[in-house]
């Protein structure tokens, strides 16, 4: 039977034949160390749990809530732009809860896409990014740029080449996978170009909290006049080690929140209230919960670098979020990223995200998440050692076992 229209604009989902791989290994009683989801594995703040817990017992707030975020989670949330970022937010009008920055982006897409309209995105990227609007109809031009002088006239290709004209600009800085960050200066350029050109900027800034070297990034709308072009999006996934909650926010400017607070009074009912009330519990704290999770992810980095390098394979060190890009490898360069993603499960028993998932300029890299402790961290450094040493001398002759099968 022939697949749905929007089914068949997606590509198989190069992330499930590595997750297929770890199943089959952990079956055989393999201890797989997976580096490859950024799946945070510290528990959420205990206060945090307990606020949950305590308005549960409220059976008020077990009808449904508000899918625009109730208003004191609103509130908090724009509290903490401005204490940020000194960007002032009107909750009522300027801030809508998501269902994390995942659905944001992919409604967001849906609320203001018509089929055909080109989307400049980078390449690589978070899938959804992309696949948002390529579900909607879209169409994406992909920019292998990097947040310097090259950017803006990359941009400037994109919109003289793209038949319509892009609707919309993507941005994602810290990013996910490449960890790169974005200065404000960047964004002053960014938002100066979008507004001669009337374009939409939408902003991923989900690891805004997760940096190690003393300078927080920025937000694009600390730029003046951002909010006129802008919406950025949020989540308290990795800040707050709260991913299976759900919780995230968009906010910026009015007519774009309007339109998508509009597509998901359609979709859902928003969270259930006892974690919108937690949620802003965390908001209001006092940021000690978020600087104690930065210190865990800055420890990891470390020792990753360390240890990965003293078993060979030197990765850069990476500025924010929970993610090194790894280059391959200079003798196993030639296999791509998911072939090599799959040697490192098989004789290695760790695992990767392959850099081709985030977009093929992405396969010359791997994706290693900091979601194990450090002890398991020299653990999988170990194992790579061996796998190195015994392989990279004739990497031609080291077959994934899948191509067997």
């Amino acid at each position: 039977m022939e697949e749905f229209h929007k089914v068949r604009r997606l590509p198989p989902y190069v992330f499930e034949q590595v997750n297929r791989l770890k199943a089959s290994a952990r079956s055989r009683g393999a201890d797989i160390i997976d580096l490859g989801m950024g799946n945070p594995d510290l528990p959420t703040p205990k206060a945090i749990v307990d606020k949950l817990c305590e308005v549960v017992r409220d059976p008020r707030t077990h009808r449904y809530s508000s899918s625009r975020g109730i208003p004191g989670l609103r509130r908090a949330q724009a509290a903490y732009y401005q204490r940020r970022f000194g960007v002032k937010l009107n909750p009522d009008t300027q801030v809508v809860a998501t269902l994390g920055s995942k659905e944001g982006f992919a409604n967001m897409a849906q609320a203001i896409t018509a089929p055909g309209d080109v989307i400049l995105c980078p390449n690589p990227t978070y899938p959804i990014h992309a696949f948002g609007f390529i579900m909607s109809g879209g169409v994406i031009r992909s920019l292998q740029v990097e947040p310097d002088d090259g950017f803006i006239p990359a941009v400037e290709r994109g919109i003289r080449h793209s038949i319509p004209k892009p609707l919309a600009l993507i941005l994602n800085y810290p990013s996910n996978p490449t960890a790169l960050v974005a200065s404000l200066d960047f964004y002053k350029d960014v938002v100066a170009f979008a507004k001669k050109n009337d374009i939409i900027i939408l902003s991923d800034l989900a690891y805004s909290e997760i940096y190690f070297d003393g300078n927080p990034p920025p937000s694009v709308l600390q730029v003046p006049g951002a909010i006129d072009v802008c919406v950025e999006f949020t989540s308290m996934s990795k800040t707050f080690s709260m991913p299976g909650w759900r919780m995230g926010f968009a906010v910026g400017n009015e007519r774009l929140i309007s339109a998508l607070t509009r597509v998901k009074s359609y979709l859902d009912y928003g969270a259930f209230t006892p974690i919108q009330v937690a949620a802003a519990h965390a908001l209001n704290g006092d940021g000690a919960d978020i600087a104690e999770v930065r210190d865990i992810y800055h420890k990891r980095r470390d020792v990753m670098v360390d240890a990965f390098g003293r078993a060979g394979w030197n990765i850069p060190a990476p500025a924010a979020s929970m993610f090194a890009w790894a280059p391959i490898p200079e003798p196993f360069k030639h296999l791509g990223s998911l072939e090599f993603s799959k040697l490192l499960i098989e004789h290695a028993d760790v695992a990767v995200a392959p850099g081709v998932g985030f977009g093929e300029h992405g396969d010359d890299f791997v994706r290693v998440a900091l979601v194990e402790n450090e002890h398991r961290i020299r653990q999988a450094a170990r194992n790579i050692k061996r796998f190195l040493s015994t392989s990279a001398k004739q990497p031609n002759n080291v077959v994934p076992l899948s191509a067997h099968r």
